[in-house]
């Protein structure tokens, strides 16, 4: 291998399904492949025509290199420059009743082993439930761990107790096994094995033009904003609909005059419209549009009281855009509170105060620290340096350890516990893991499998 470093990151969506983890891992292996002395490869799901309907419902593809070809359009339309980065697919399966995209097979075979220096899983737990396959550790020299959802906050509420103690110790489990360190994006996600807490995402660099706009109006004495509140998230009860419709519900008396607007698209559309037509408040809901677009650049207060959360995208764009934020005070929220914009509040009566208040205020212009901050260029600065990939490779060492004969027991028997365990999930994911049909092996150009093909790799192979 040469001595470039080859980071391979691996997500759960794609383009054009317009999820966290489509997006940000796109621009992640966009901004890493600006040094050139990266080679960057992003890997993403490749879906039956059949999945494709259910996941973009606007465009399917014919072809793995179709819709990349969609992917880097896209991108580039986005950024201001040309990203050096390959794209990679692997066999996946949309799940109905999870709503998310299961990997087939054995993912890490998507690089090969001469390129597999270090893994960035985005959502590790999701990419490792079913893995059945080669370890990551063993393929990789370092395995990061991005983690994006709340899975735990979603068990709670659809759910119960118990399921959400399984997750919370399944979780724990396949990310000790898989992963060297673990980076949580707010603290807002369960505590994990060798995790720390950063937000390592950027702001789509189009929300920071428009922010720059409205900043040069302000200084010019122009109103820059002539409408109100609104909120944009996708219309599901627990991406902020229900906390948002019943605080206006049982505020109405307060809140008189206060007009909102929804724009959303998802299961639950039809209920939030009912909802918002039982209100004497003027709420009216729209179908969803892209956040950039022109229609909301003129709007003054983002409204989000969403607690589902890891650290929410549409809010960094919102304040990226130069408007004020009413938001919960939670752990979620934590990065936005260093900007004078996010207005927090922490019940029912706060909420009431700061929206009056955020509605009859002027946004405060965004310094050049703060716009960087939100920007993918400081989201990457961050990476690297939570992740130490600007350190040498030499340079990726153990704690501490007062004794060398105690260092060699200790590393044996972790080691030995950790190799245990991955053997466990090993045999445990050859009865959940799906493998490819023919169609997609022949659309990836995997090879087809052999009937007398071993399906165990022996203790050291997997």
């Amino acid at each position: 291998m040469d001595k470039k470093q080859h980071i391979s990151i691996f997500t759960t969506a794609s383009l054009p399904w317009l999820t966290g983890t489509a997006v940000n891992p796109l621009f992640r292996a966009a901004y890493l492949a600006k040094d050139e002395g990266r080679k960057v490869t992003l890997v993403i799901p490749w879906l039956s025509l059949k999945d494709q309907h259910h996941v973009y419902p606007e465009i399917t593809f014919s072809s793995p290199s179709e819709q990349e070809k969609y992917v880097r359009q896209w991108l580039e339309g986005r950024i201001r420059f040309t990203a050096h980065f390959s794209i990679r697919f692997y066999p996946g399966k949309f799940s109905l009743d999870k709503r998310s995209i299961i990997a087939l097979g054995d993912i890490t075979e998507v690089i090969p082993d001469e390129e597999a220096d270090i893994a960035v899983l985005e959502e590790p737990e999701h990419l490792t439930w079913y893995h059945h396959g080669k370890r990551w550790k063993k393929k990789f020299r370092l395995v990061i761990g991005v983690v994006h959802t709340n899975y735990l906050e979603y068990v709670r509420r659809e759910k119960n107790a118990l399921q959400a103690f399984l997750v919370r110790q399944i979780n724990n489990w396949v990310v000790g096994i898989y992963c060297h360190k673990v980076i949580r994006l707010s603290a807002a996600t369960q505590d994990l094995p060798r995790s720390i807490i950063c937000n390592v995402h950027g702001v789509n660099p189009k929300f920071l033009e428009i922010g720059m706009k409205k900043k040069e109006q302000l200084q010019n004495g122009e109103q820059a904003f002539t409408k109100g509140a609104y909120y944009i998230g996708k219309m599901v009860w627990n991406k902020g609909y229900k906390e948002l419709l019943k605080l206006l519900q049982d505020h109405q008396a307060e809140l008189t005059g206060v007009e909102v607007d929804l724009y959303g698209n998802g299961e639950d559309s039809a209920q939030v419209q009912e909802a918002a037509k039982k209100l004497d408040l003027a709420v009216r809901v729209h179908p969803g549009r892209d956040h950039a677009d022109p229609l909301f650049h003129d709007y003054k207060v983002f409204l989000n009281p969403s607690t589902t959360d890891v650290v929410c995208t549409t809010t960094a764009e919102a304040l990226a855009m130069g408007k004020i934020v009413v938001c919960a005070n939670h752990p979620s929220n934590e990065f936005f509170k260093q900007f004078p914009n996010c207005r927090t509040y922490d019940d029912a009566k706060g909420f009431v105060e700061t929206t009056r208040k955020a509605l009859n205020d002027e946004p405060a212009p965004l310094t050049d620290e703060q716009t960087h901050e939100l920007s993918w260029e400081a989201a990457t600065e961050r990476f690297l340096k939570v992740a130490q990939l600007d350190a040498s490779p030499s340079s990726k060492k153990l704690k501490r350890i007062p004794s060398k004969l105690y260092m060699s027991a200790s590393l044996n028997l972790r080691r030995n516990l950790e190799d245990a365990s991955a053997l466990m999930h090993f045999v445990g994911t050859g009865f959940l893991n799906e493998q490819p049909d023919d169609e997609q092996r022949k659309d990836l150009g995997l090879a087809l499998p052999s009937k007398n093909q071993q399906s165990y790799p022996g203790r050291w192979g997997f």
